[in-house]
């Protein structure tokens, strides 16, 4: 099992808030106002928080449960969880990707083809949250949808970035 000691504290760092730079894409992928904001940050830390807690299901998920319970106590400690990384302007979407396919290499290079699945799993389901936490578009509710055209780009994006775990 691949364990935070095979990591640098650079790439563990990387890794602990992958979660949240999943999150910051759905946002960034479609800006609402600051209600929207709040309920998909807030649906990141719920599912970062709800991994920590939730016992090793499957082969890879002791390294995702150690991960999520290292960025979960550092959000309870008020650290702000994307610290060091700050995408900005026109091109944010496409930094928060090359973040995450940092991520995606530093975990293929050193941890097993099973974890590095089932961290990617658990950065789409973080992601899918953040979209599903907040309707997007519409007219005080009228006409909103729960997945907006660009934040289901994004999650196809993100899909890309960590494919499934092929069938076995």
């Amino acid at each position: 099992m691949t364990t935070q000691a095979d990591f640098t504290e650079e790439e563990w760092t990387r890794l602990e808030r992958a979660p949240f730079v999943a999150g910051m894409a759905i946002s960034i992928a479609d800006p609402g106002g600051p209600i929207e904001a709040v309920k998909e940050t807030s649906a990141t830390l719920k599912s970062v928080l709800a991994a920590a807690e939730r016992a090793e299901r499957a082969e890879g998920g002791e390294l995702v449960t150690a991960i999520a319970q290292s960025a979960a106590a550092d959000a309870r400690a008020r650290k702000n969880p994307l610290a060091g990384f700050k995408p900005r302007g026109a091109m944010a979407g496409e930094q928060v990707l090359e973040e995450l396919r940092a991520v995606q290499g530093i975990l293929a290079a050193k941890a097993t083809p099973e974890e590095t699945a089932a961290f990617g799993d658990f950065i789409v389901q973080t992601a899918q949250a953040a979209a599903d936490a907040a309707k997007e578009g519409g007219f005080m509710g009228f006409g909103a949808e729960q997945v907006s055209k660009g934040e289901q780009q994004m999650l196809d994006k993100l899909r890309e970035v960590f494919p499934a775990a092929p069938a076995g």
